[in-house]
């Protein structure tokens, strides 16, 4: 377990957002994939421009001994992690006057119930650093496969934050305010995302595979009537190689 959070703590200097999940099942073995690409993204939440960069990123944690596909099935409770890269009033012209956010990170658990491919999930998470807030998501997904090379995860997911959150993402303060064209705006918690999700993996070989990854995000709630989104639609492409790693005890 170690290992594996290190392995967690050192990606966070080298990717704006990481997102990973983990199921723990006794401490004999730990696996996961390791991925590197490029990524397409909105230069901020709200933006309407886009960004192209890099991509890390680790998934599909698993400690202790995994039985397979069928072994998945049922009930889980995992451990659910997130970074979200900093912010700046350099990065867009619309941020001019706005204050700073630091990058942040988040720890939390996630409620899942999965049945031959599908999976319902519900996460939440608290945040250190650029926010410290609460924030998770409610989501469905289904993985199918079409072949011995092509499998797919299509899926729905709402996203919400409390009010800490949102204030620092979406909210614009007196002394924002007096530097920027923006009125004051102090938004509540509640839901602020609904995304629906594709991703598509082509595999190379028995460990190694071709991932891509198309989501199309829309703010909403108080997030979405804030001054600083220009843009609700917030797309975003990812496409890159992972590879699964294994390491036994």
């Amino acid at each position: 377990m170690k290992l594996a959070l290190s392995l967690i703590a050192a990606l966070a200097f080298a990717t704006p957002a990481l997102s990973q999940d983990a199921a723990v099942s006794g401490i004999d073995s730990v696996e996961f994939d390791f991925g590197i690409g490029a990524i397409a993204k909105p230069k901020y939440a709200g933006a309407d421009d886009h960004d192209v960069g890099p991509w890390v990123t680790l998934r599909n944690l698993r400690v202790g001994t995994y039985g397979g596909r069928d072994s998945a099935n049922g009930f889980s409770i995992l451990p659910n992690f997130d970074i979200m890269g900093p912010r700046e009033e350099d990065d867009d012209d619309a941020l001019k006057g706005m204050d700073d956010i630091s990058r942040a990170y988040e720890a939390g658990v996630k409620l899942a119930y999965t049945r031959d491919g599908l999976s319902t999930y519900g996460t939440v998470r608290k945040g250190f650093g650029g926010h410290h807030g609460v924030v998770g998501e409610l989501g469905v997904k289904y993985d199918f496969a079409t072949s011995d090379k092509w499998s797919f995860q299509a899926g729905v997911e709402a996203g919400y934050g409390d009010s800490k959150l949102n204030e620092t993402y979406f909210g614009v303060s007196a002394k924002e305010a007096a530097n920027t064209e923006y009125g004051e705006y102090r938004p509540g918690g509640g839901f602020n995302t609904a995304a629906a999700i594709l991703e598509a993996r082509y595999q190379l070989t028995e460990k190694t595979a071709l991932l891509g990854e198309v989501r199309f995000l829309r703010i909403v709630g108080d997030a979405a009537d804030s001054p600083i989104v220009q843009d609700k639609n917030q797309p975003t492409l990812r496409l890159g190689i992972v590879r699964r790693l294994n390491f036994n005890f």
